[in-house]
C-alpha cells in the first residue's frame, strides 16, 4: 500500500536535509509531500521526488491541505534563527507555536500514524546555564520551567501539546531538543545564520578582503555544543521510530562542548590564515554562558549518539560556505 509522509518546514536548512534523505531512503511506494511558507525557488534543497507546496502552516486550512492523507508527518516548521534574530524578534518566535498547534489538530484528524516535533535546547532552565562551564543539560533540567524568552517558551509549550494529545487522543508523538544544528545548505548571511555559519562567513570575508580582524559577539568564552546536520536527520528518523521515545522529549545533540574562540581558533586552520584580531563586541546578543547535551538517555534507548566530530563538520560547512560567498561576490546565482 502507498503511504506519504509529510514534512513542514522542507524549504528550511534542517527540513530541507531531512526531505534530502528521505527522497532517497524510503521505498518507492512512499509519497513525499514537502511544505514551506518560502516560495519553491528560495527552498534551501529540492529533491525532484518530493511534491513540493508553498503554503503557510500557521493558517489551519493550509495545515489541513498540508496533511491530507499523510500516515507520519514531520513539523520542523517555524519562525526561527541565530541568538540575534530570537533575542530580536521574541513575538514571531512564540508565534510559531500556533504551526505546531494547527499541525498536530490536522495530522490528527488526518489520520496520521506519528508525529514529529523539533524543539529546542532553549526549553531548558536557563538558570542551569549561567557558567561557561555548566553541566551538560539532561531532559528533566527543563523543569522548573524558566525557558529562553520567547523561542524557549514557544518549544516548552509546544512539547507539552505533544504529550496531551499522546495521553488524551492516544496519537502517537515524538519530540527532540535540538542542540546547535549546522552544516552545509543552511543560512550562512542575512541575520538568521547561528554561530558556526557566522563565523565561518566572517573568516572567509576575512580572508577575501585581507582584513586583519573579525567582530564577534560577547567575550568569546560562550560555549555550546553543536551537531552536525547528517547526525540530526540520523536522530530525528530514529527517535520518531522509536516506541520507548513517545511522548519523551529527548535531547539531539553532541557532547562536544565548543568555546567560541575555540570555533574562531578552528575556522581560521581551515582557512589557513589568521590569527586574526577578534574585536569582541559584549553588546550583542551572546545567549547563555554554557549549553551542553547530557546525551546519557539518547545513548541508552537508541544506543547512538550524534559523533560527527565539530572539526569534521566545520570543515565541510566551511567549504560550502565558501562556495556561496564566491559566488555572491561574482553576482551568481545560489549554489546548491
Amino acid at each position: 500500500m502507498s503511504k506519504m509522509v509529510v514534512i513542514g518546514g522542507a524549504g528550511g536548512f534542517i527540513g530541507g536535509a531531512l526531505t534530502a534523505r528521505l527522497a532517497t531512503t524510503l521505498p518507492d511506494e512512499w509519497t513525499i509531500r514537502a511544505v514551506d511558507k518560502k516560495p519553491v525557488p528560495e527552498w534551501y534543497q529540492q529533491p525532484k521526488r518530493a511534491e513540493r507546496l508553498c503554503l503557510d502552516l500557521s493558517d489551519p486550512a493550509a495545515c489541513a491541505k498540508a496533511c491530507e492523507g499523510a500516515d507520519e508527518v514531520y513539523n520542523l516548521a517555524c519562525d526561527m534563527g541565530g541568538m540575534g534574530f530570537i533575542e530580536r524578534f521574541r513575538v514571531d518566535c512564540m508565534r510559531s507555536v500556533l504551526i505546531n498547534t494547527h499541525m498536530l489538530e490536522a495530522a490528527y484528524r488526518a489520520g496520521a500514524q506519528r508525529y514529529f516535533y523539533s524543539s529546542s535546547a532553549c526549553a531548558y532552565n536557563i538558570d542551569l546555564q549561567q557558567d561557561p562551564n555548566s553541566r551538560a543539560l539532561k531532559e528533566s533540567d527543563a523543569y522548573p520551567a524558566n525557558a529562553e524568552r520567547g523561542y524557549g517558551w514557544e518549544k516548552l509549550f509546544s512539547e507539552i501539546m505533544c504529550q496531551e494529545y499522546w495521553l488524551e487522543r492516544q496519537f502517537e508523538t515524538h519530540v527532540a531538543r535540538f542542540h546547535n544544528v549546522y552544516g552545509p545548505h543552511g543560512t550562512w548571511d542575512g541575520g538568521r545564520e547561528k554561530a558556526p555559519a557566522a563565523i565561518c562567513r566572517k573568516v572567509l570575508a576575512a580572508k577575501h578582503t585581507k582584513a586583519g580582524a573579525i567582530p564577534v559577539w560577547g567575550d568569546g568564552t560562550q560555549n555550546r555544543s553543536y551537531m552536525f546536520i547528517d547526525d540530526c536527520i540520523t536522530g530525528i528518523i530514529q527517535i520518531m521510530h522509536c516506541d520507548e521515545l513517545i511522548a519523551k522529549p529527548i535531547n539531539l545533540g553532541s557532547s562536544e562542548l565548543i568555546s567560541v574562540d575555540q570555533l574562531i581558533t578552528l575556522a581560521e586552520e581551515i582557512a589557513e590564515i589568521g590569527p586574526l584580531e577578534r574585536v569582541y563586541d559584549t553588546t550583542k546578543p551572546r545567549g547563555v554562558a554554557g549549553r551542553n547535551s547530557d546525551n546519557t538517555l539518547i545513548k541508552s534507548i537508541l544506543d547512538w549518539e550524534p559523533s560527527t566530530p565539530f572539526q569534521v563538520g566545520l570543515r565541510l560547512t566551511y567549504n560550502w560556505i565558501e562556495e556561496q560567498y564566491l559566488a555572491k561576490v561574482r553576482g551568481d546565482a545560489y549554489v546548491r
